[in-house]
């Protein structure tokens, strides 16, 4: 007779071949293992209620979600980019940088790479080879580098899962990707910096000094959302979970009474989009609650640990091989599947090696981002080949110096824990 748990793994890989979305894949896959094992076939349904219906962090992630939606179908983005602009714009290679600056001011407002490439990104895209200035190509691979950035600086909705699955603070895990964010960021600067010289890509017209505290002043209550958004869970004042309502809220109050231009249809399509997207997340999720569940009857995780331990890794050790790992799956998961099915494997390993879960919680979502751009399925890839309109192939080789550039960051906060914990040690993380 096949093992139960086998012809589980087997049931999930063929129906998500088979082009069912994995979510309900795994639902079918855990499903059939409760068969198999002589469990109750309800459990499936009681792991899913209890963990989607009783998880008050889980509201986050429609929350930021919509707060980007609204973000994308204002004005506040086109304001960001100006003043981005008026920042760094004068530098040759002037639009490349504000690229990376606008996804560092953006990635404390939406949390998500994807909301990052397909809406600022698309902008981004267009301004940098409107008139040749740019190769489209470059573009797309900077874009796609630049949307990495996104959930690592707070707000994050792969932190926020990673929270849900690990039981580690989220305000401690918001904090402790601010450093790694901004490294990130700093290390694409340089090598754009590097590659402006090198490729002499043009130098933009200056916006004039006077002008400048005009366009600040334009831009300020865009600016002011990150602000509301950490100084009300930093404070104490709220929950993440409340703070992600009152981003979102923040966001439709100032595209819709100071900048004028949110309308009723414009509305209804940002709740619209950000219901279907967060339906299609849910669905992950609900699968992955059941799977985790059949995960744990097996006693993985704990086998795993026993086996791990048996080899004596060192932390450091440990957490090199759950690199490598998480950048091989990355390549060809999504991200969010790795977050909630691989994670919970490699936690209680993590723990017993005394590996501080928000360091690991940061190292591995940097590590999963990162697998967003890395050839060959990076979702973020197919998503700029299409905005940018280029070949994967010439996206992928321009895309390799900023990969590389962001592997040296993941080896930097890998190498040294203090760079993640910090900002949460100075708030009080006794970690």
């Amino acid at each position: 007779m096949i093992d139960p748990f086998v012809a589980c793994i087997v049931a999930i890989l063929g129906l998500a071949l088979l082009g069912l979305p994995i979510g309900h894949s795994m639902i079918a896959g855990s499903i059939l293992y409760l068969y198999l094992a002589g469990l109750d076939m309800g459990t499936a349904a009681e792991q899913l209620l209890n963990g989607m219906y009783t998880s008050y962090v889980l509201l986050a992630v429609p929350l930021f979600i919509l707060s980007a939606e609204i973000m994308n179908s204002g004005s506040m983005t086109l304001r960001l980019l100006d003043f981005c602009n008026a920042l760094v714009g004068r530098f040759r290679g002037g639009l490349a940088q504000v690229n990376v600056i606008q996804s560092i001011i953006f990635a404390g407002m939406s949390g998500s790479a994807i909301a990052d490439a397909a809406g600022v990104g698309k902008m981004m895209q267009k301004m940098m080879t409107e008139g040749g200035r740019y190769p489209a190509s470059f573009a797309a691979a900077l874009t796609a580098a630049t949307s990495v950035i996104g959930p690592i600086i707070p707000p994050s909705i792969p932190v926020v899962l990673y929270a849900l699955v690990s039981d580690a603070s989220i305000g401690y895990l918001f904090l402790g990707g601010m450093v790694p964010g901004l490294l990130m960021g700093g290390t694409l600067m340089l090598l754009v910096m590097l590659t402006a010289r090198r490729r002499a890509f043009p130098v933009e017209t200056p916006v004039p000094l006077r002008e400048i505290p005009g366009i600040t002043f334009r831009a300020l209550p865009a600016l002011m959302m990150p602000v509301v958004l950490l100084g009300g869970i930093y404070s104490g004042m709220t929950t993440p979970t409340e703070a992600a309502a009152i981003a979102a809220a923040y966001a439709f109050l100032i595209s819709a009474l100071v900048y004028r231009t949110v309308t009723p249809a414009s509305a209804y399509r940002s709740v619209l989009s950000s219901a279907r997207t967060t339906a299609s997340i849910g669905m992950l999720i609900a699968g992955a609650l059941v799977f985790n569940y059949v995960v744990t009857v097996e006693n993985i995780p704990r086998t795993l640990t026993v086996f791990i331990q048996g080899l004596d890794l060192s932390p450091l050790a440990f957490l090199i091989l759950v690199n490598i790992l998480l950048l091989l799956l990355g390549c060809l998961l999504e991200g969010t599947t790795i977050i909630l099915i691989v994670l919970p494997v490699l936690i209680p390993t993590a723990k017993a090696l005394g590996i501080d879960l928000v360091h690991f919680g940061i190292v591995s979502v940097v590590n999963i981002m990162i697998g967003l751009i890395t050839p060959p399925y990076g979702l973020l890839l197919f998503i700029m080949t299409n905005i940018g309109k280029v070949s994967l192939s010439s996206l992928v080789r321009e895309v390799m110096p900023f990969l590389y550039a962001l592997l040296f960051a993941l080896g930097l906060i890998t190498l040294f824990p203090d760079l993640v914990l910090f900002l949460p040690r100075l708030f009080g993380y006794q970690g």
